[in-house]
């Protein structure tokens, strides 16, 4: 394997919530606010919010099971996927009270991305019994919806809308690959396409650069991949000690600064990208 881009001194413990109360409890979802706080969730069901300077830890809510994938739409609302509730949870920006939004027929809901533009939640779900997992659709403003995507997925997991919010792309954990599925003109799933193979071994999350290179973090081992159309799968950065990224989930930018979540301890990680240089 070629030599990462970073070595391990880009990266360092942003927040570390070992003994913190709340405790950032091995988080696995990340997202950043609008106003530059870093929020995660929690094995614990708790919504935490981490002040941008790392000054400060706040539980925002809490679902009492075990908070996956969250994500914010422009009016601030947070919507987190619970692996116990089976259910994806929404947090109300005005109000602070975070109530069940949707749950039909999904069985392991993991990841969500938000489509304000067309009223849509795509939630990914991560079933690995017999391959059965897929892409769910949800109407964002009242929660309805059901299964969208219907092809068989290796464990589908981590999602991000294409920068030209044309389609989908899934981390397909068991396949170690990122497939795209296309939003077609009429709302429905195109047929999946496979866009990047041999993530090893277990792809896990993913997050656009402003640039259009797409991240990919892998729980294992505790490695981080930018993938380009142009120039393939490069290493970003790994942890061979697995401490200071730990088995990373979600990652989320806020400028040249990328921030994981480690579900193999109770920190997030920043990642300083600043000296990667121009795309």
């Amino acid at each position: 394997m070629a030599k990462p881009l970073l070595d391990m001194s880009a990266a360092k413990v942003f927040f570390n919530g070992i003994f913190s109360e709340p405790r950032v409890a091995h988080p696995e979802g990340v997202a950043v606010h609008s106003d530059g706080s870093i929020w995660c969730g929690t094995e614990t069901g708790d919504l935490l919010r981490l002040a941008a300077d790392a000054s400060s830890v706040e539980r925002m809510g809490a679902t009492g099971g075990f908070l996956l994938g969250i994500a914010f739409d422009s009016a601030g609302n947070c919507f987190a996927c619970d692996l116990r509730h089976a259910t994806i949870f929404r947090r109300d920006a005005a109000t602070g009270r975070m109530d069940g939004f949707a749950a039909s027929g999904i069985r392991v809901p993991n990841y969500p991305v938000i489509d304000e533009l067309n009223g849509w939640l795509y939630v990914s779900d991560s079933v690995g019994q017999h391959n059965r997992s897929g892409i769910f659709r949800y109407d964002l403003a009242t929660g309805e919806g059901g299964l969208w995507c219907r092809e068989t997925m290796s464990f589908a997991n981590g999602m991000a809308m294409a920068p030209d919010g044309k389609g989908l792309y899934v981390v397909e954990s068991d396949a170690a690959c990122v497939s795209y599925v296309p939003i077609l003109e009429d709302g429905a799933a195109g047929p999946k396409q496979m866009v990047v193979d041999q993530v090893r071994n277990v792809p896990d999350g993913l997050a656009f650069a402003p640039d259009g290179s797409l991240f990919i973090s892998c729980y294992e081992p505790s490695r981080i991949y930018r993938w380009r159309r142009d120039r393939g799968l490069e290493t970003l950065i790994e942890d061979s000690a697995a401490t200071t990224i730990a088995h990373p989930t979600n990652i989320a930018f806020k400028g040249e600064k990328l921030y994981t979540a480690n579900l193999g301890r109770w920190h997030i990680t920043e990642i300083d990208l600043s000296s990667l240089g121009p795309a």
